[in-house]
C-alpha cells in the first residue's frame, strides 16, 4: 500500500493526524529507558510489553532497524485544563482502541508489522506478567517510550506537531512496516 492509502486508513479509523514515518528517524535513547526504570508510570516489571520484559534497548534497536517505513498516527482530544484527568483518559482510550483496530487491519497486508503505541499494552484487562507468559504475543503492543523513543523528537523529525495548545492532549503511536 502506498503511504497516502495508509494515511486514509488512519483517518477512517478515527485518528486526528497521520504522517509517513521515515525509519531512519527512529532514535532509541538510553535516558528514555532509564525513565522506565524509575517506574514513574508504575508498569516497570509488571507489563510484559514494558521494560525489562520487552527486551534490552539493543534488542529493541535490532527490531526497529528492520523497518525503513512507517505510519505515525495521533489522536488529539480536548481537555478543560492540565488537570482534566477524565478528558485525558477519554482521549487515551479512544486512541488505543483506534490503534489496536488499525493494527489488525494492517497486519493482513504487513504480517511483520511492529506497532509501537502510547502507554503500556492494554490488550488484556490484566497482564499475565511478570510471572506469566503473554496470552497474545502477536497482538502485544510496546510503547514508543519502552523502545527508548522521545515522542516529541519523532514527531518533529516526521513533520507532525506534538503540542496543540493548553486545551488539547495528543497521543502518538506508530506502525512500522516492511
Amino acid at each position: 500500500m502506498e503511504i497516502e492509502r495508509l494515511k486514509q486508513l488512519a483517518f477512517e479509523a478515527g485518528f486526528s493526524y497521520a504522517e509517513r514515518l521515515d525509519g531512519s528517524t527512529l532514535k532509541l535513547r538510553q535516558e528514555v529507558r532509564d525513565m522506565c526504570g524509575a517506574n514513574t508510570c508504575g508498569m516497570y516489571g509488571k507489563n510484559l510489553a514494558c521494560p525489562p520484559a520487552c527486551g534490552s534497548l539493543e534488542d529493541c534497536r535490532k527490531q526497529v532497524e528492520k523497518y525503513s517505513l512507517g505510519l505515525l498516527v495521533q489522536t488529539v482530544g480536548d481537555v478543560e485544563d492540565s488537570m482534566d484527568f477524565e478528558g485525558m483518559m477519554e482521549a487515551e482510550k479512544r486512541h488505543k482502541r483506534q490503534f489496536t483496530e488499525l493494527a489488525e487491519v494492517l497486519r493482513k497486508e504487513y504480517p511483520s508489522l511492529l506497532p509501537l503505541g502510547s502507554g503500556c499494552c492494554t490488550i488484556c484487562s490484566a497482564c499475565a506478567g511478570p510471572e506469566g507468559e503473554c496470552r497474545f504475543p502477536d497482538k502485544r503492543i510496546s510503547s514508543l517510550e519502552a523502545f527508548g523513543i522521545v515522542v516529541s523528537d519523532l514527531c518533529s523529525r516526521n513533520h507532525m506537531k506534538y503540542y496543540y495548545g493548553p486545551q488539547k492532549i495528543a497521543y502518538t503511536s506508530c506502525y512500522l512496516l516492511e
